[in-house]
C-alpha cells in the first residue's frame, strides 16, 4: 500500500540544510506561511498531528468556538442571501455576468425560471477552502481563500469518511440528512425507514465521480427509475446535465434539489477554468469574490480579492462584468498603533490604490512603513491570463506585471497569504458551509452538525491536485479546554474571551513544560487585574462562569496542576548568578552612561537606509554619511578590548556575519540600499563569542543597534517636513544594546572562572526598523536553518560556527521606558514550542530572584532613605540612586494579545524554529518615544532599565549554565 497521510506528509530528507535553501524575506515584502509541525531549525511548534493517528488533523476547541464558528456564521450569510437574489432573479446577488456566460450550473432555462421558484429554501452545501495564514501581527489565522479547489462535492462525501478506506458510521451520514430537512423544510425523519419514506434520494456520478459512503446505498437513485416518490434529492451535478425529468420536476416545484443549483455556479464559471491552466488554484476564486475583505482576529480572514482598473487612454471606464470593482486597498503593517484584538481597518484612514499598493516603490507611496504588496498577490488580465503569481514571482516577474497595469486597462487580483506549511507541503481544509434560507426569519441560517469535509497538502513547489496527501479534521474536546470555551462568556472579560484564554494558557504551559507549574509563574501568565492573586482569581471563576459547578471542577483541575509549596509555605527563589555584579550602583551608572553615548553622542545616521536621497531628508541632515557602521566598529573595538582584559584571547572571539540586503523590488533613493547594490557597502550584524564548557551549544543575547526613523519630521500630520531621519534610539534600542555590552564583562568573568555551562553569544542585530525590517535576524536565522554561519574577525579571517547548536535566543528590544499608565511591568514574550517556554521559565525564575534580593540591597546604606525613581529632569544628568524596583515579569505566551513578539526580531526566529524569547517593557506604541524626536534619554527610567537589563543577564546566565531538558512533545497552541 503507498504511503500516505503523516508518513508521506513528513516524509523527505532533513530540511534546508544547504546555502540558499532558506530564503527569509522582509515580512512587509512577503508574509510568509506559517509552518506546523516540524520547523526547519528542527523545533516542533503547533502540532496538528492528533497523538497515534495517522490521518487526522487536530482543530482545538479554541480555533472552532473563536474563530471557525462564528467565521462561518458571517460567511453562511452573505452566500445564502447571494444564492437567494440569484434564485429570485434580484441583480443584487453580486455574482458576475462572466461567471454565468456558458456556466453548466447556470443554463438558460434555469436562469430564465429565475423568480418563480417559491418552493426554494436556498439550502447550500458550500465547500470551503480554508487554511492558517500569518498576518502582519504574526497571529496565526483561519483564512478563506474560496472554494475548494478540488471542486463542489468532492469535501461532501470525504466528510462520511476517517481515512482513505475507513468509513464513518451510516448513522453520521443519516443523522446529518434528518437535521437538515428538519431545519430547511420543516420536516422531521424518525429514522433510516422514514428518511427513504419522505422522498429522500441520491443520485450519483458528479463531475468527479467520487465514491459515495455506504449510508447512501439504499436512497440512490438512478436516471431510469421513476421520479415516483422523490421528493428530495441530493445532486452536486451541474443543472443542464441532469436528467430531464429531473430538471422538469424542480421547475415546476415538485422536487427539491440539495444544494441550491445556482449556489454550485462558482465551479463552473468559464474564465477560470481557463486561468486555472496557468493558476492551479484559480478555482477557489469565483466565490472568494462574494465576500468583502475581513480582518478582524474574532473569526475567518478573508483576505481582498477583485477587479482594479487602471484608466488609460481607450480604456476610460471600469466594467462590472468580470466581478467586483475594488480599486483601493488599505494598508495595514506590524507597526500599526492599534490594539491586536481591535480590526484594524476600523482605525485606518488612509486608502490607496490597488495598482500603488501593489507595485509602487515611490518614496511618497510608501511613506514610513509601506511596502509594494505584490509577493502576496495574484494577478490576471481580463482574459484571464496569469499576469502575476506573486508568492513565486521573481523580481523581473514583478517588473513586468507592473508595466502591464500601467499601461491601463483591467485586472483580476486576489491578497493572497501563503497557506499553512507542513514540511515542503501546503494545506487547505475543504470544509463544507451548509446553510440555508430559513422559513420562519426568512434569513440565513446555518447548520451546526455539518459536516466538516477533508483537508489536502501539496507538494508547494510543484502542486499536483490530483495527488494530494489527504488527511481528515478531528474536533478536539479535551478535559479542561473544552471547559474553558464552554463556561465562559466572552462579553464578561476585558478583552474577547480573555478568561477562556487564561485557562489555556495554563492547560498549555504545563504540557509544554512536562512539569506542575508554580503558582508564581501561573500568576505570571494570566490577564487579571494587577490587585487579584492567583487563588483569588481562581475562586471566582464558577460565579462569572455560565455552570458553576462544571467551572469548581475546572477549578480543581487547575490547582492539580500546580506545584505543591514546601513546608515553609512556597518555594524558595533560586539563587542568583549574576546580581552581585548588576544590583549596584556603579551597573546603573554605566548603564546610563553607555544609553547615553549611544544615544547622543556621534552616531546619529542610524538608519540602514540612511542617507535618504530625497530633498527633505538631504536638507535637513547634519551630513551625508551613514553613521551605522562606525557605530558597527565601535561595538567590536570594545569587545575586543574586552576579551583582551580577561585574557580570553584566542578563546572569545569578536568579529561580524556581513552580507547584502536584497529585496524584491528597488528602492534606488535609499542610500543604504542603493549602496548594498552597487557594492559600495555590505549590512552586518555584531558577534561575540564567549566561551562556555559545552561548545557545542549557545544561548544568544540579541538586540538590534540600528534606529528608526521619526514620524514627526517625516508625517505632516505631526508636523513633520517628509524628512527621514534616525531617531536617537535611547530606547529604541540603545536600551538593549547597553545592556548586552555590560552583560558581556558578566559572561567573560564566568567563561574565565569556569561556571558557563555552554557559550554565549551576544549578538547585535542589524536592521531591525523598517525598511530594512529585521534584516539581521533574517540573516542570521537563514544562516542558522542551513547550517552556513561564519564569523569574520577583524585580520579578515574567518571562523566557522554552524556546528554550533543554539538553544535559545532572548532578544531585547526597548527595555528601560516604565509605563507610565501600567508601572513596574515588563514582559518575557517566548516564541512557539516547549524549547522558548523554557527559556521564559528561567526567565522567569530570574524575575523571582531579583525580586527576592531587593528587600535586602535597599537595606544598604546606598540606599536607605530613597524613593522610587525619576526621570533625569534635563535628561543629561544620570538620576540619583532610588529603591531597587519589584517588577512584575510577566509570561506573554504567542496568542496573548499582549505580546509583541510579533514586532520584533524575535517573530523571525520563532518562525524558523530558533527557541526565542523577547524581553521588552511594559509596550505602549501610543506614547511618546517611540519612533519620534523624543526617544531621548528624558524618557528612560534608570531604576527600571537597570534592573530589566539585571534580569535578562541572569536569565541568559541561567540558560547557558542548566541542563535543558530534552525535546518535549509541542501541543496543539
Amino acid at each position: 500500500m503507498p504511503v500516505s497521510g503523516w508518513k508521506r506528509l513528513l516524509a523527505g530528507a532533513p530540511w534546508f540544510r544547504a546555502e540558499g535553501a532558506y530564503p527569509i524575506e522582509a515580512y512587509s515584502e512577503f508574509v510568509p506561511p506559517p509552518r506546523l509541525g516540524p520547523k526547519p531549525y528542527g523545533t516542533t511548534g503547533i502540532n496538528p498531528m492528533p497523538d497515534g493517528d495517522p490521518f487526522g488533523w487536530a482543530i482545538t476547541e479554541y480555533e472552532e468556538a473563536f474563530e471557525l464558528r462564528p467565521g462561518l456564521e458571517k460567511l453562511a450569510h452573505r452566500a445564502v442571501g447571494a444564492a437567494a437574489h440569484l434564485g429570485c432573479g434580484d441583480p443584487a446577488h453580486c455574482i458576475a455576468r462572466h461567471k454565468l456566460l456558458d456556466n453548466p450550473y447556470w443554463p438558460p432555462e434555469l436562469a430564465e425560471a429565475a423568480g418563480q421558484m417559491p418552493h426554494e429554501r436556498y439550502v447550500i452545501l458550500m465547500p470551503l477552502a480554508l487554511s492558517r495564514t500569518q498576518d502582519d501581527k504574526g497571529r496565526i489565522r483561519w483564512t478563506l481563500f474560496g472554494g475548494s479547489e478540488q471542486g463542489p462535492e468532492r469535501a461532501f462525501w470525504k466528510s462520511f469518511f476517517r481515512t482513505p478506506t475507513k468509513v464513518a458510521p451510516d448513522k453520521e451520514g443519516i443523522d446529518f440528512i434528518r437535521g437538515l430537512l428538519a431545519a430547511a423544510y420543516g420536516v422531521e425523519i424518525l429514522n433510516a425507514d422514514h428518511l427513504h419514506e419522505v422522498g429522500f434520494h441520491v443520485l450519483e456520478g458528479g463531475p468527479s465521480d467520487e465514491p459515495l459512503p455506504t449510508w447512501t446505498v439504499r436512497y440512490c437513485w438512478g436516471p431510469r427509475q421513476s421520479l415516483r416518490g422523490v421528493k428530495y434529492l441530493l445532486t452536486f451535478r451541474p443543472f443542464g446535465k441532469l436528467p430531464a425529468a429531473v430538471r422538469r420536476a424542480y421547475l415546476a416545484g415538485e422536487l427539491h434539489l440539495l444544494p441550491f443549483p445556482g449556489s454550485l455556479v462558482f465551479w463552473g464559471a468559464p474564465p477560470y477554468r481557463r486561468l486555472q491552466r496557468q493558476l492551479p488554484f484559480a478555482m477557489q476564486i469565483p466565490l472568494l469574490h462574494l465576500f468583502h475583505r475581513h480582518e478582524d482576529p474574532q473569526g475567518i480572514r478573508v483576505p481582498q480579492s477583485g477587479w482594479l482598473h487602471e484608466p488609460r487612454g481607450h480604456r476610460p471606464e471600469p466594467s462590472d462584468q468580470h466581478g467586483p470593482i475594488r480599486n483601493s486597498y488599505k494598508r495595514s503593517h506590524r507597526w500599526q498603533r492599534v490594539h491586536r484584538h481591535e480590526d484594524e481597518l476600523a482605525v485606518l484612514a488612509k486608502e490607496d490604490k490597488v495598482a500603488h499598493v501593489l507595485f509602487s516603490t515611490d518614496g511618497k507611496d510608501l511613506g514610513l512603513y509601506g511596502k509594494p504588496m505584490a509577493r502576496n498577490a495574484q494577478v490576471w488580465t481580463d482574459d484571464y491570463k496569469l499576469l502575476l503569481d506573486g508568492p513565486r514571482a521573481t523580481p523581473g516577474k514583478i517588473v513586468v506585471a507592473a508595466e502591464a497595469v500601467a499601461e491601463g486597462g483591467q485586472f483580476g487580483y486576489r491578497f493572497h497569504f501563503p497557506a499553512m506549511r507542513v514540511g515542503r507541503h501546503e494545506v487547505y481544509w475543504h470544509r463544507p458551509l451548509v446553510a440555508y434560507l430559513s422559513p420562519q426569519t426568512k434569513q440565513a441560517a446555518m447548520l451546526p452538525s455539518a459536516p466538516l469535509g477533508y483537508l489536502t497538502a501539496y507538494d508547494a513547489d510543484v502542486p499536483d491536485l490530483g495527488d494530494p496527501v489527504e488527511l481528515w479534521p478531528r474536533l478536539l474536546q479535551r478535559e479542561g479546554h473544552a471547559d474553558a470555551v464552554a463556561l465562559f462568556d466572552r462579553t464578561h472579560d476585558e478583552r474577547p474571551h480573555q478568561t477562556a484564554r487564561n485557562v489555556r494558557k495554563l492547560l498549555d504551559a504545563r504540557g509544554l513544560l512536562g512539569r506542575p507549574l508554580s503558582p508564581a509563574l501561573a500568576r505570571r501568565m494570566i490577564a487579571v487585574p494587577k490587585h487579584q492573586g492567583l487563588d483569588e482569581w481562581l475562586d471566582a471563576l464558577p460565579g462569572r462562569s455560565c455552570d458553576p459547578e462544571r467551572a469548581r471542577r475546572l477549578v480543581k483541575q487547575l490547582r492539580a496542576s500546580f506545584a505543591k509549596p514546601d513546608r515553609g509555605g512556597g518555594k524558595a527563589a533560586p539563587k542568583p548568578l549574576t546580581y552581585a555584579r548588576t544590583a549596584n550602583r556603579p551597573f546603573e551608572v554605566a548603564y546610563w552612561k553607555t544609553i547615553c553615548y549611544l544615544a547622543h553622542g556621534q552616531h546619529m545616521t542610524k538608519n540602514n537606509a540612511d542617507c535618504v536621497r530625497d530633498e527633505p531628508t538631504q536638507k535637513a541632515l547634519p551630513h551625508l554619511r551613514r553613521d551605522l557602521d562606525d557605530l558597527g566598529d565601535y561595538l567590536l573595538g570594545y569587545y575586543e578590548e574586552l576579551i583582551g582584559k580577561y585574557g580570553l584571547r584566542g578563546r572569545a572571539l569578536a568579529g561580524e556575519v556581513p552580507f547584502r540586503w536584497q529585496t524584491a523590488f528597488p528602492f534606488p533613493w535609499m542610500g543604504g540600499w542603493l549602496n548594498n547594490q552597487e557594492g559600495e557597502a555590505v549590512e552586518r550584524d555584531i558577534v561575540l563569542v564567549i566561551p562556555g564548557r559545552d561548545r557545542s551549544r549557545a544561548v544568544i543575547m540579541g538586540d538590534h543597534y540600528d534606529t528608526a526613523f521619526m514620524v514627526d519630521c517625516y508625517d505632516p500630520d505631526y508636523g513633520g517636513t517628509g524628512a527621514r531621519l534616525a531617531a536617537a534610539g535611547a530606547d529604541d534600542n540603545h536600551s538593549a544594546t547597553a545592556a548586552l555590552m555590560l552583560g558581556a564583562p558578566v559572561f567573560l568573568e564566568m567563561s574565565r572562572a569556569g561556571t558557563l555551562g555552554c557559550d554565549v553569544w551576544l549578538v547585535h542585530l542589524t536592521g531591525e526598523e523598517f525598511p530594512a525590517d529585521c534584516l539581521g535576524a533574517r540573516a542570521l536565522s537563514r544562516r542558522l536553518v542551513e547550517g552556513t554561519l561564519k564569523l569574520r574577525l577583524p585580520d579578515q579571517t574567518w571562523h566557522d560556527l554552524s556546528g554550533t547548536r543554539v538553544q535559545g535566543v532572548y532578544v531585547l528590544d526597548m527595555v528601560a521606558h516604565n509605563n507610565s499608565h501600567d508601572r513596574d511591568v515588563f514582559q518575557m514574550a517566548p516564541g512557539i514550542g516547549p524549547e522558548s517556554l523554557w527559556l521564559a521559565y528561567q526567565s522567569h525564575l530570574a524575575a523571582e530572584a531579583w525580586n527576592a534580593g531587593t528587600t535586602g540591597w535597599n537595606r544598604r546604606p546606598s540606599r536607605k532613605g530613597c524613593g522610587r525613581g525619576q526621570r533625569s529632569a534635563d535628561g543629561k544628568t544620570v538620576p540619583g540612586p532610588a529603591l531597587h524596583p519589584l517588577l512584575d515579569g510577566q509570561v506573554r505566551l504567542p496568542y496573548d494579545p499582549r505580546s509583541t513578539l510579533y514586532n520584533t526580531d524575535g517573530q523571525i526566529f520563532s518562525d524558523a524554529g530558533v527557541p526565542v524569547v523577547l524581553f521588552m517593557e511594559n509596550y505602549d506604541i501610543n506614547r511618546a518615544g517611540y519612533h519620534d524626536t523624543h526617544d531621548t534619554m528624558e524618557n528612560i527610567d534608570l531604576d527600571y532599565g537597570a534592573a530589566v537589563a539585571a534580569i535578562a543577564i541572569e536569565s541568559v546566565a541561567r540558560a547557558a549554565t542548566e541542563e535543558a531538558p530534552e525535546p518535549l512533545a509541542a501541543s496543539h497552541v
